[in-house]
This record gives C-alpha cells, structure tokens and sequence, in this order.
C-alpha cells in the first residue's frame, strides 16, 4: 500500500465520521469516543509494528486496519444506539460492509485487500479461526492487540469519571454494582480470558478485561502492557472487594515473563 493510499484512507475517515456528529450531545460524547480510539489505536499500531521489525510497507497496511477496524461503529450507533453487538450487529461485519460500500481498497492488490478485510473481519473474535493464512494471521493478531491496549486506556479513563459523566455506550449498559459473576471470577482464577456473553455487571467486563492480558500476540506488546500498568490501573477501579488479587498477581507475573 502506498503512502498517498494510506492518507486518503485517513482523510476519508475524517470526513465519514465527522457526519455522524450532527445528533444530540450524547451521541456526540459516544461518536467522539470512538473516533479517538480510532487515532489511538492508530498510534499503538505503529508503536507495535517498529517493536516487531516490520516493513514499511507491513506497517502501512496495518495503519490502513487500524483506521478501518470500527468503522462499522458509527453506523452501528446511529441505527441503534448501542455499541453492544448482540443488541444489534457485529460490528467487525459492519465495518468491512462499510469498506466494500466507500469502495475503500478499489485498486489495491487483490492478496493486500484480503489481508485489510478479514485483519477487519475477525479482529473482534475470542479466537482467531484456524483457517486464516500466515500473512493474514499477523495483522489480525496486531490489530486485536492494538485494539485492547487502547480499550484498557479507554476505560481506565472513563472509570474515574462519575457514572453520570462516562459516554453513555461505552459500558455496554452493563449495571455498575459491587460484585461479580462466579463464572466470571471463576475464569480469572483459573487464568483463562473472561467470555463476554457470560458478563452480567460491569466488574464482569473489568474481569473480561484483566483477562485479555492473557491474549497478546507479541512480545512488544506485553511490554507497552507493563509499562502504562493497565492491569494493576484497572484492577483498582473494580467496584467492591471481589478477593482476586492472587489472579492479578499472577497475571502480572505472566505479563513480566512475556514481556522479556
């Protein structure tokens, strides 16, 4: 992908998004929201392709993903008013209907198109599909990680606001009480990523959240984790005593080893 592409692909997102502002003040909050996760993903995209030595044009191509991997948000929450997928539509799906609808890779490489698409298509999975090929896997696997190194600053951030202040889309709609799901807490303990369907509360989706750690791809990765200490950042945001922090200890002592 060429670096004239690239930057007509981000002027294109500028000008999408800026459309779906004319609402009222809370979509405006919801819609803002997602448009600077989009930019900060960018960023840790390219933070993550020069820690793993990839190419110029490696890079670019992941740039191209992270601007488009939510792109189907936008529409999502206008028809919706929601950001909770089984509520509405896959997001991930929307999006890349929204790349085929712009046009957006007409004139690319045919190996560089699929590439963008399915890195868009499946970045919201629990697990990447076995059926990928090689070059697809790695920036589908940069893109997931990319995606939840912003997340973990997206809610940290929206945490120490009071609830009546934090975008109202964002928590999913999940009620912020003390307490846990046992299936939930259960997971962490026994150190595997925390399912979003078996979430009830919003410490459920703090637990989903904790647990990502255990779902990294690359080493660059695990370091920019340990250096902005989003674990130990979210885990003080829980709401109430939830007796988790053997399972925070520990995954913080896995993040150390991956890091290394």
């Amino acid at each position: 992908m060429e670096q004239q592409r690239l930057a007509a692909i981000g002027r294109w997102f500028d000008d999408y998004t800026r459309t779906f502002l004319d609402t009222d003040p809370e979509g405006v909050e919801n819609i803002r929201l997602k448009i600077e996760h989009t930019r900060k993903v960018c960023a840790v995209s390219d933070i993550l392709a020069a820690g793993e030595g990839l190419s110029a044009e490696e890079a670019r191509i992941a740039q191209a993903i992270a601007l488009l991997h939510d792109v189907g948000r936008f529409p999502q929450y206008r028809r919706w008013r929601t950001f909770r997928d089984r509520d509405s539509d896959n997001h991930a799906r929307l999006s890349v209907e929204v790349i085929a609808e712009q046009s957006l890779l007409a004139g690319l490489d045919s190996g560089e198109c699929l590439l963008i698409e399915e890195a868009v298509r499946f970045h919201n999975l629990l697990e990447l599909p076995e059926r990928v090929a090689s070059p697809t896997r790695l920036f589908m696997r940069l893109i997931r990680d990319a995606d939840k190194l912003d997340i973990w600053r997206v809610f940290i951030e929206l945490f120490t606001l009071p609830e009546e202040r934090r975008a109202s889309a964002a928590t999913l709609d999940f009620p912020d009480l003390p307490g846990c799901t046992p299936a939930c807490r259960d997971a962490l303990l026994a150190q595997r990523v925390v399912r979003l369907d078996q979430c009830r509360v919003l410490n459920d989706f703090r637990l989903l959240q904790i647990s990502w750690a255990l779902d990294l791809g690359f080493a660059s990765s695990y370091r920019l984790l340990q250096e902005r200490d989003y674990i130990a950042r979210l885990a003080g945001t829980i709401n109430g005593k939830l007796d988790i922090g053997t399972a925070i200890d520990g995954i913080r002592r896995e993040v150390a080893r991956r890091a290394a």
